[in-house]
């Protein structure tokens, strides 16, 4: 990451809780963690969830090793759930012991841009009506940076847009990795889900007319390719029977008709196609 700022006390403390869910992520959550902990505003808590790794306690040593050295700076807790539940369920399970007002999200593989939680943090606090906001994200690829916004752009940014239910339903527009929201919202990821989660609650929330937002900054950034890599997204198919999953329940739920339902299953499938093709072609299949 970029320069951390050589004084851990002289930052402030945010009211946000940061939680990242872990499988078997040894080799990540360092890097990680270490991006929060490079944040120009430190959140208030860390919770980092075991999601039950069949790797003989070394992603839970690993947690705990992390919790040692950064917790003079910053609360962190370590959970550690009894089964494997997938995201959804370890991200709910540190939703409910959260303390602070807002909650952030972060995956054990990703990392944030140093000034992610003091902008966004910053525009939430100033935007009280709005009950989520997430932001644009990058790829690092081969780079050993992010590719951070210029200054001009932080400084006074004003690329920020209303998330409305048509716009999400043809694009995920929320990448769980840049998600901030109000702890108080009486929602939760559906543990049942295993692929696709994220996308629900999102579309849910929205649906139901609390207001979402999008920062056209780069303030989150991936290692990996947005599928066809490591993790869940390597199974194309079951990645796609997830989203159309998806769909099914919001029919099911009344937030959708039938005929926008087909709209959506064939506009989701023809993306499904192209993304095998790239994956094909790009030798990840």
């Amino acid at each position: 990451m970029t320069t951390e700022p050589t004084s851990q006390t002289a930052r402030n403390h945010v009211p946000v809780s940061v939680i990242i869910p872990c499988y078997c992520c040894a080799d990540t959550i360092g890097r990680a963690v270490d991006s929060v902990m490079a944040q120009t505003a430190l959140p208030s808590e860390v919770l980092l969830v075991d999601d039950a790794s069949p790797d003989e306690g070394k992603t839970r040593e690993t947690l705990e090793a992390v919790r040692d050295r950064h917790k003079n700076a910053v609360r962190f807790e370590v959970l550690v759930m009894d089964a494997n539940g997938g995201p959804a369920a370890a991200r709910n399970m540190a939703w409910d012991s959260a303390t602070q007002e807002f909650i952030a999200f972060l995956d054990a593989d990703d990392v944030w841009h140093p000034r992610k939680l003091e902008i966004q943090y910053g525009w939430m606090a100033a935007h009280p009506s709005a009950m989520l906001s997430a932001h644009a994200v990058d790829r690092f690829g081969d780079r050993p940076e992010p590719r951070l916004p210029a200054a001009s752009q932080v400084a006074g940014f004003s690329d920020v847009w209303r998330v409305s239910p048509g716009r999400l339903l043809w694009s995920n527009c929320l990448p769980t990795r840049s998600v901030m929201l109000r702890r108080e919202l009486p929602y939760r990821f559906d543990a049942a889900k295993r692929r696709s989660e994220d996308y629900l609650l999102w579309l849910q929330l929205i649906f139901d007319g609390q207001p979402a937002w999008r920062l056209e900054l780069p303030l989150a950034s991936s290692f990996s390719a947005p599928y066809g890599e490591a993790g869940l997204t390597k199974d194309l198919w079951n990645m796609e029977k997830g989203e159309l999953d998806t769909f099914r329940r919001l029919r099911r739920q009344g937030r959708i008709g039938a005929v926008l339902l087909s709209g959506l299953a064939i506009f989701s499938l023809g993306k499904f196609a192209r993304r095998w093709i790239v994956c094909l072609v790009s030798g990840r299949l």
